[in-house]
């Protein structure tokens, strides 16, 4: 049986995300755990996070969870998701905060103070609601869903790869914006699929039959 993990270490929208991997996937075994053996007996993981990018290092870190995470990235699927994409990198300037370091790269705030959108207002941070993102990496999990869909955002904050072949995705939001990553076995979104309709089913559905 498919065993997918939601990983519980205190922060992000657990039952949100499992509920849509059980919607996706009846059949396999998908289970919300802040338990090592679990966590190192899954055949994927998601790695959730929601809030302060700080508040969740500290918590992944106190959970005892965090070099479990890390070691299952070698030999299995991880798909994260809001600052659990954030989590991935080197380093945060939200809190000066040191990151996994599973992607080089850093996250940053937006700086949309100057900028003005289309009808004469002001770009509000954090960015709340719905935008369209552009694949620019064909990957699997992209299949059925189609370019420049529209994904659910709430986020201050946004990754910064080192190396442009890890950008999977962009969005645009006062100027363009990496909002997927992938990275051999890794896959994420600064988007929440969850809270996406269709193409964000689509794409947890696509995460649970992923082979890399």
């Amino acid at each position: 049986m498919n065993k997918i993990v939601v990983v519980d270490y205190g922060m992000g929208n657990l039952r949100s995300v499992a509920q849509a991997l059980r919607h996706v996937a009846p059949e396999a075994d998908v289970r919300i755990s802040g338990e090592l053996a679990d966590i190192r007996s899954a055949d994927r993981l998601v790695l959730p996070g929601q809030g302060a990018i700080p508040d969740c290092m500290r918590c992944l870190r106190e959970s005892g969870l965090q070099e479990a995470v890390v070691e299952s990235t070698r030999t299995k699927p991880l798909l994260g998701v809001c600052v659990g994409e954030q989590l991935l990198f080197d380093w945060s300037e939200e809190g000066n905060t040191e990151g996994l370091g599973l992607l080089p790269g850093k996250v940053v705030r937006f700086q949309l103070h100057d900028k003005l959108q289309a009808d004469g207002s002001r770009f509000k941070v954090p960015q709340m609601g719905w935008n369209r993102v552009k694949q620019t990496l064909s990957h699997p999990l992209w299949n059925g869903i189609a370019d420049n869909s529209y994904f659910y955002f709430v986020h201050s904050y946004y990754a910064v790869p080192e190396d442009a072949k890890h950008t999977a995705g962009e969005t645009d939001y006062g100027g363009p914006f990496t909002s997927v990553v992938a990275k051999d076995n890794i896959f994420a979104t600064q988007f929440h699929p969850e809270k996406s309709a269709s193409a964000g089913l689509q794409l947890y559905k696509n995460f649970v039959y992923w082979k890399p």
